[in-house]
């Protein structure tokens, strides 16, 4: 079993950066791909960022894209997500997620992660 443990979140203002990290430990990660979610209050769990494992190639969605950027590192192995010019609508738990590598998916949808963590919360004040 893989455990993923995220940190970093907190209160920014406006305009403001964080960098949210994501750590995985237990039983070594093999997916195919690391991601980052969020779910504002009242709202479904939405795709972020995502990064797929062996090709170190990024995507994003469109609401953070210029903004937010995903990036790893493999020893550890963690990934980042490095949230700049922050925006009220941003405030939201953010999750990270992973798969276990078993099928080639699209990566962009909860139900193509098998890991989750606990969640860090991003609140961003005007």
């Amino acid at each position: 079993q893989v455990r993923l443990t995220e940190s970093g979140g907190g209160l920014v203002q406006a305009g403001g950066s964080l960098r949210l990290s994501c750590a995985a430990s237990g039983r070594a990660f093999g997916g195919y791909a690391m991601a980052w979610f969020r779910q504002a209050p009242g709202k479904e769990r939405e795709f972020i960022a995502l990064m797929l494992w062996t090709t170190g190639s990024p995507y994003y969605a469109d609401s953070v894209k210029g903004r937010f950027t995903i990036s790893r590192d493999n020893a550890k192995p963690t990934v980042y997500l490095q949230m700049n010019n922050l925006k009220l609508e941003d405030t939201a738990v953010y999750y990270c997620a992973g798969d276990r590598g078993m099928a080639w998916r699209s990566f962009r949808v909860e139900s193509d992660y098998d890991y989750w963590g606990q969640g860090t919360q991003v609140t961003v004040s005007s």
